[in-house]
């Protein structure tokens, strides 16, 4: 584990100390392409600017809009809805309803295609998973804030609540429920849909069943974070595209891997002894009669 929880702050490694790395600091700006110029996590007068955490010795990102670097994530997924030279564009944070008109939520990216006159002939939908935190993440940050120059390699590991990635609630909480409900309509409709995720991540899931890539119907952006020693930052880089088809995917993930029904009668006997070697103080319905 390492002693500090943050890897990028406002864009930046922490250890960075650059003219370019305080002014992001300082303005609390977003280089990645956010809605606005500065960065909006969690709180817009106050945000948490934390791109990206350490998870041992590697890193998982926490922000979505930490994908968005140089807009590899559409690019990548263009390649995988559209034929070549098909003009396209992206439009983000777009709602998708259900028959009865009820939101089913939004679309991180929809990726549109439109013939020369500007009307829409095809599209595919790209989803954004960044993974959640178990902990407390802001007192590290703030703390950090308050002088980077001096807290860049502060020992944080004694602190109670110590940020760490939660990747199964991630998945659990956010990646099914998404694929279940947005990701149904999509392939009820029979339109394509990518999946951009970390390493990390993704390595925590079950392995999915593939296919190639054209009878895919999901197209797994699987990204990492490569550090460049001359800038002296992170770089967004697709390392491994996986291609499944919907169901047999959504099975995959949703589905728990079933352990011996044997562990689960110890643990019962276990507290079933615990509890008749301990009887409660409170007065049984025996002892009122």
């Amino acid at each position: 584990m390492s002693k500090h929880p943050l890897a990028e702050v406002f864009g930046f490694p922490i250890d960075n100390l650059s003219p370019e790395a305080e002014r992001y600091r300082k303005h609390r700006l977003c280089p990645y392409n956010n809605k606005v110029p500065s960065c909006t996590k969690d709180k817009a007068n106050d945000p948490l600017g934390v791109c990206s955490i350490y998870a041992g010795k590697d890193l998982a990102i926490t922000c979505p809009v930490r994908f968005r670097e140089d807009w590899l994530i559409a690019e990548d997924a263009a390649a995988f809805f559209f034929s070549d030279n098909t003009a396209w564009t992206s439009l983000a944070e777009t709602r998708l309803n259900d028959k009865n008109g009820q939101s089913a939520g939004n679309i991180d990216l929809v990726l549109v295609a439109y013939d020369s006159q500007g009307r829409v002939i095809d599209f595919g939908a790209l989803e954004v998973q960044s993974v959640y935190i178990s902990g407390n993440i802001r007192r590290s940050f703030e703390y950090y804030m308050e002088d980077p120059t001096n807290r860049y390699n502060m020992d944080w590991s004694r602190e109670k609540n110590y940020p760490r990635p939660d990747y199964l609630s991630s998945s659990r909480k956010r990646l099914v429920p998404q694929l279940l409900y947005k990701g149904g309509i999509l392939k009820n409709w029979r339109k394509k849909q990518a999946v951009a995720l970390h390493k990390g991540f993704y390595n925590i899931l079950p392995t999915l069943p593939e296919v190639c890539e054209q009878e895919a119907e999901i197209a797994w952006l699987i990204y990492d974070l490569e550090r460049d020693l001359v800038s002296q930052r992170y770089h967004l880089k697709r390392v491994q595209t996986i291609y499944t088809l919907f169901q047999p995917a959504l099975d995959k993930i949703a589905t728990p891997e079933v352990g011996p029904i044997e562990d689960f009668l110890d643990s019962l006997q276990e507290k079933l002894d615990n509890k008749l070697e301990n009887p409660p103080d409170a007065p049984t319905v025996n002892d009122l009669l």
